[in-house]
């Protein structure tokens, strides 16, 4: 059974035609695919056959395939990496469906354009990180505000290329749940540094990061 209804096909076939460049769909699973793997791989290659000259996927296997988990910096599964020209670090770490389908075809977008679409004023806040910073949000499918934080973190890390960004679906991972003390999602973990709750503005979501990283200093 197709994951997406006829009415979310014709919509997303056109949102991907519109993309300038080719990315492709890196998923990692295993050999004996859990659901949520199975769900994440289902996904990517019904995105691929709406668009076949601009979506493509590559399958890895997360146990035996040890040279792309390290090339993609791969933690756990079910994951995708988007990847075109460049690699700008857009993670998905659980299946992006429900409202996260949404950060989905906005990440294969701005991976495809190359390009943020911030503020000169965000991308020069930007410029006072000057080591690899990792951006993790904590999302729920149900949860309507969630895809707007992690648009948000994928747009930093294609204008910068010291960022990376990750979705991570809450309740595929508990664990991580957990430890990161979600409590409510959004919920954005910025490094080392701290984490913050909500989805702000770009503004104010490019002024937190900023002010956790360098302590207040924007």
């Amino acid at each position: 059974m197709a994951l997406l209804d006829t009415a979310i096909q014709k919509q997303a076939q056109t949102a991907l035609k519109e993309n300038p460049e080719p990315v492709t769909l890196h998923v990692f699973t295993q050999a004996m695919e859990c659901q949520y793997c199975r769900e994440s791989h289902q996904l990517a290659e019904e995105l691929a056959a709406l668009a076949p000259d601009k979506v493509k996927v590559e399958v890895h296997d997360f146990v035996s395939d040890k040279a792309a988990v390290e090339k993609f910096k791969i933690d756990k599964i079910p994951a995708l990496a988007v990847v075109g020209k460049e690699d700008y670090g857009v993670r998905f770490y659980g299946v992006p469906a429900g409202y996260e389908f949404t950060s989905l075809l906005s990440g294969i977008k701005l991976v495809s354009q190359g390009k943020a679409d911030i503020s000169k004023a965000a991308l020069s806040k930007l410029g006072a990180i000057t080591k690899p910073l990792q951006l993790k949000v904590f999302v729920t499918l149900t949860c309507p505000y969630c895809p707007a934080a992690v648009h948000l973190a994928h747009q930093l890390a294609v204008a910068s290329p010291l960022i990376t960004a990750e979705m991570i679906e809450a309740s595929e991972f508990p664990h991580l749940a957990v430890k990161e003390q979600v409590m409510g999602v959004p919920k954005t973990i910025v490094g080392g540094f701290g984490a913050f709750e909500g989805a702000l503005p770009e503004p104010a979501f490019v002024d937190k990061v900023v002010s956790l990283v360098t302590g207040g200093a924007v």
